[in-house]
């Protein structure tokens, strides 16, 4: 079962922007709270998937 979600160019720029940003900030926890450690891996991985959550997202 796929879900469709439908995005005006606007929407889906606005939603781009703000993972990007938040998975940026999440990685910059990651590293200031220590990045061998297990949380900051953590929030390491949790930025990376944030960020880059929008590439399964077409925009039609």
């Amino acid at each position: 079962m796929t879900a469709s979600i439908r995005l005006t160019e606007r929407q889906y720029r606005l939603l781009d922007t703000t993972s990007k940003l938040v998975g940026l900030v999440l990685v910059a926890a990651g590293l200031e709270v220590g990045g061998s450690t297990l949380a900051g891996i953590a929030l390491a991985v949790a930025g990376t998937a944030c960020a880059t959550a929008t590439v399964f997202i077409t925009n039609e």
